[in-house]
């Protein structure tokens, strides 16, 4: 039985903080969709241009990085946020019950490091090439790491709130409860 169905479960309110960074996963997920669903419109307008109309848009591979950015790094800040990014689970299971949590903490600390990198390199990449404008499309030639930096900031930010809550992931209205 699912314990969110259970009519005998009492919701306890969940924070202020964590709701809050529950609907910006939220909205990174929206986010990463339609830039899917973005990625997936232009590619098909360029093979249809290129083959069918015999001319090649030259806007739709800068576009496409843009988009993919986007999916790929609002996509992974949202699986920190969820606890289902890349992990070695099983490694962690091996480990006596007592430095689970210890094992957790390095986990959030990683994911931390790893996000604070990209957020860093991101928005300095961001910078340096913001005046050079790029081939095919009049957008900044370093737009594709603004995502990038989001992306990192929000890994930083929700590793941060799990490793301050203990390890513990979130249990928001959104994500499937375990089953009892």
């Amino acid at each position: 039985m699912n314990n969110a169905t259970s009519p005998d479960t009492v919701d306890t309110p969940r924070p202020l903080h964590a709701r809050v960074l529950d609907r910006i996963a939220s909205l990174s997920i929206g986010i990463a969709g339609a830039s899917l669903l973005g990625l997936v419109v232009v590619q098909g307008w360029q093979v249809f241009a290129r083959y069918v109309l015999n001319s090649s848009p030259s806007w739709t591979e800068p576009v496409t990085l843009l988009l993919l950015a986007t999916c790929m790094s609002l996509g992974a800040a949202a699986a920190v946020r969820e606890d289902r990014h890349f992990r070695f689970h099983l490694l962690v299971q091996l480990l006596p019950p007592s430095l689970h949590r210890a094992a957790d903490a390095l986990a959030a600390l990683v994911v931390i490091a790893i996000g604070g990198v990209l957020a860093t390199w991101g928005a300095r990449l961001l910078v340096d090439g913001f005046d050079i404008r790029m081939a095919g499309a009049p957008l900044p030639q370093s737009i594709p790491f603004l995502p990038l930096t989001v992306g990192g900031v929000l890994m930083v930010v929700f590793a941060a709130a799990r490793l301050l809550a203990g390890g513990t992931a979130p249990t928001s209205a959104a994500s499937p409860e375990k089953e009892a």
